[in-house]
C-alpha cells in the first residue's frame, strides 16, 4: 500500500476544498493511504481579517519570520511515498503557517528526499511565492515532480475587488456586476481529475522518477504579462517590508501610520503601475515572443500548461 502525506493550511476553507477534491480518488482506492496534516499556528489568524491585522502580517509574510505553529498529529518518523503541499499566497509568499513548517525540524524530516506535488489556490499572483517554495523544497533535496495551480474566477481587476470584499467580510457571493470570490466551484469539482492521475501513477511506481504525473492535464497557466508586476511588486514589498519592521513587532501600534502610507501606496501601484505594465507587455511581446514563451514555459515548470489528456482522467 502507497501512503500519501498531505500537508495544507487554509484560513478560508477554500484550499481545503481543492485538497479534498483531489484526494477524493485516493482515499477511495484501497491501495492507498492518506494521512492529512492541518497545520495550526498557535497564535490563530482571523478569518474573516480585520483590515490591519490583515495588513500586519506583510513584512512577516515576505522576509519568511516563521510563527509558532502546534505540534503535528503526524510521525516525523512514518515514511510517506507522496507528499502533497498545498498553500496559499499571501503578499506573494507562501502563507505564514506553511513557511513555519518548511523551516521547522518536523517539516525537513518528512519533506527531505521525499517527492512533492505542489498545490496552490489563490488570487491571480503566484510565480513569487512559487520560486520561494521551490527553493526551500531543494534545500531539503526535494523531487518537485508537479506544481497545481488554481485561481481565482473573473478578471484581475474583479478580483481585486471581490478578494478583499472576501476575507475582510467573510462573503463570496456575488455582488453589482462582480463574480463571486475565490475559484469557481466547477474548477474545484474538476481538480479531482489530479487525484485520478496521481493514483494511476503512484500505482506504476511514477513517484519515483523525476518527471511529472500530471502533465497534459492543464495543470498551470502563467500569465507573462503579470509577471513583471509580480517582480516589481515583491521588491517593492521587500523595501516596505524592511520599514514596517523596524517601526515595530507585529501588533505594535507605531506600525500603524506606516501600514497606511503603504496600503496607499499599494493601491496607487496596482491601478496604475500594474494595468500600464500589463499593457506594455502586451505590446511588447508582439515583438519578443520567443522570450514570452521561454518565461511561460519557464513559470509552468515542471507540470505544463497542456491539456492532451483531459479527456482521460475525468470525474465523475
Amino acid at each position: 500500500m502507497k501512503k500519501i502525506l498531505v500537508i495544507q493550511y487554509s484560513q478560508t476553507g477554500q484550499l481545503s476544498d481543492v485538497v479534498a477534491s483531489i484526494c477524493r480518488p485516493l482515499q477511495e482506492s484501497k491501495d492507498v493511504e492518506v494521512v492529512i496534516e492541518t497545520l495550526e499556528p498557535v497564535k490563530p489568524y482571523p478569518y474573516p481579517w480585520k483590515f490591519f491585522e490583515f495588513l500586519d502580517v506583510f513584512p512577516e509574510s515576505v522576509y519568511l519570520d516563521p510563527p509558532e505553529l502546534k505540534p503535528l498529529t503526524v510521525s516525523v518518523d512514518e515514511d510517506f511515498d507522496l507528499v502533497i503541499f498545498a498553500y496559499q499566497v499571501w503578499f506573494l509568499s507562501p502563507s505564514l503557517p506553511i513557511t513555519a513548517f518548511l523551516k521547522s525540524k518536523a517539516g525537513k524530516q518528512l519533506l527531505e528526499n521525499k517527492p512533492v506535488v505542489t498545490v496552490i489556490a489563490c488570487r491571480d499572483m503566484w510565480a513569487m511565492a512559487q520560486e520561494t517554495v521551490k527553493k526551500m523544497l531543494a534545500d531539503m533535496n526535494v523531487r518537485l515532480l508537479d506544481n497545481i495551480v488554481l485561481t481565482d474566477q473573473g478578471s484581475s481587476l474583479a478580483s481585486f475587488i471581490t478578494t478583499p470584499h472576501w476575507l475582510f467580510t467573510g462573503k463570496k457571493d456575488a455582488f453589482w456586476k462582480f463574480p463571486p470570490a475565490g475559484i469557481a466551484d466547477e474548477e474545484i469539482q474538476k481538480a479531482c481529475r489530479f487525484g485520478l492521475a496521481l493514483l494511476e501513477g503512484i500505482n506504476n511506481d511514477c513517484e519515483k522518477n523525476n518527471e511529472p504525473i500530471l502533465s497534459g492535464l492543464k495543470v498551470v497557466t502563467a500569465d507573462t504579462s503579470l509577471i513583471k508586476s509580480e517582480k516589481i511588486g515583491y521588491r517593492s514589498f521587500r523595501i516596505w517590508g524592511k520599514l514596517i519592521r523596524k517601526a515595530g513587532q507585529p501588533g505594535d501600534a507605531r506600525r500603524k501610520p506606516v501600514l497606511v502610507i503603504y496600503i496607499v501606496f499599494l493601491v496607487l501601484m496596482i491601478v496604475t503601475v500594474v494595468p500600464v505594465n500589463m499593457l506594455l507587455k502586451r505590446i511588447l511581446a508582439k515583438f519578443s515572443r520567443q522570450k514570452q514563451e521561454a518565461m511561460k514555459q519557464y513559470f509552468e515548470q515542471p507540470s505544463g500548461s497542456g491539456d492532451e489528456r483531459m479527456n482521460q482522467f475525468k470525474c465523475h
